[in-house]
């Protein structure tokens, strides 16, 4: 990489981390004019400035000469956009770099226990679409009645590797990306965690059908075309028409509209609006206005004994990825800094268990 292609980088990630070339300049103890020609390639930069550089902006000094993923690359271009991204595609990069940094050192910890050899048919229609949510459940070990607990450690079953954070309001669901090998998917805690769910079975719905990219806004609009269809996957793969109907119908018959409403919306984790679609879709008997006016209060938490679901909540990560990054930790493979790094703030360095202390002589071993 020459001065020029480095000095581009630094741009990049100088507006990604929202900052002006004045007050990166400052956070790197840098004049303004030695940022702006290094920015331009016309003056190269020490190691110890990239460092500081690096610092300023919350990043390893390694990202500078990562390469952007192509896809991302791709869909932008595709788009007219520039090529600066924007904080989901970030986002998504970063993991997306992450996760295959873990792959290369530890390929066997991260293998799915359900490999998906060929991708499926993009659905074309609503019965697509809930065939495709039967055969994703199949797939996933589930029968046609049960809820699908813990989403984030069901999906990476099949190489499917979700992160949660909250990257606030106003911005993307959710948003997946393909890897050489699985894919990467990331969720919006900021949201409620019906919701939460929803976006990550819809990550699923475009990993099954092997798109390479996708930023998905607001999965719960009505809309028409694939994300429509992946909309419906998405409730049908939640809420199962054989499990759902049967516990709809006989808690509609005991209880009434509005208990009934929490009962189901608490045992298969989904939000009043998702509810109240997949009512729709299978054309059940209910009030969808009034479902989705109903709202779940402390009450009905203890009177029923309802599940109280933390599903993708704040920053998370599914656990077999963080074992992977323990175990490289343990092998002393990484630092206990890029650990933390990696495990994104689910762990601290207090949270890490003691590394072997090596034995005198051992470095003979891995040279014999």
């Amino acid at each position: 990489m020459d001065a020029e292609q480095l000095g581009s980088r630094i741009r990049q990630e100088r507006e990604r981390a929202r900052l002006s070339q004045i007050d990166l300049a400052s956070k790197a103890e840098l004049d303004r004019t030695v940022m702006s020609k290094i920015e331009s390639g016309v003056r190269k930069v020490t190691a110890l400035e990239l460092m500081r550089i690096a610092e300023a902006v919350g990043i390893r000094m390694a990202r500078f000469f990562e390469e952007p993923i192509p896809a991302i690359v791709s869909h932008r271009s595709s788009q007219g956009l520039d090529t600066a991204e924007s904080q989901v595609d970030a986002i998504l990069d970063f993991f997306a770099h992450d996760v295959e940094f873990v792959l290369r050192l530890a390929p066997d910890a991260l293998v799915p226990s359900v490999p998906i050899s060929d991708p499926f048919a993009s659905p074309q229609s609503a019965d697509d679409a809930e065939a495709l949510a039967v055969a994703a459940r199949r797939l996933l070990r589930l029968d046609d009645e049960e809820p699908v607990l813990r989403l984030q450690e069901v999906v990476s079953r099949l190489g499917l590797w979700a992160l949660s954070m909250d990257f606030g309001p106003d911005t993307a669901d959710a948003g997946s990306l393909l890897l050489k090998k699985g894919a990467v998917a990331l969720v919006n805690s900021h949201n409620k965690v019906g919701r939460r769910r929803l976006a990550l079975a819809h990550e699923l719905g475009h990993f099954l059908v092997q798109d390479e990219y996708s930023v998905d806004w607001r999965v719960s609009d009505p809309g028409s075309g694939i994300e429509a269809r992946l909309d419906r996957f998405a409730r049908a793969l939640l809420l199962p028409s054989v499990g759902f109907r049967s516990f709809w119908t006989n808690s509609l018959a005991q209880y009434g509209l509005r208990d009934a409403a929490v009962l189901t919306a608490s045992r298969f984790q989904v939000d009043m609006s998702t509810l109240a679609r997949r009512i729709g879709d299978l054309r059940l008997e209910g009030d969808g206005n009034a479902i989705r006016s109903t709202q779940t209060v402390g009450a009905d938490i203890v009177e029923h004994g309802l599940l109280v679901s933390n599903d993708l909540e704040g920053t998370s990560l599914p656990q077999q990825y963080q074992r992977a990054i323990i175990g490289l930790y343990r092998a002393q493979q990484i630092s206990v800094e890029r650990a933390v790094e990696l495990l994104r703030g689910t762990l601290t360095d207090s949270d890490l268990p003691q590394r072997r202390k090596r034995v005198e002589g051992e470095l003979w071993n891995f040279l014999g």
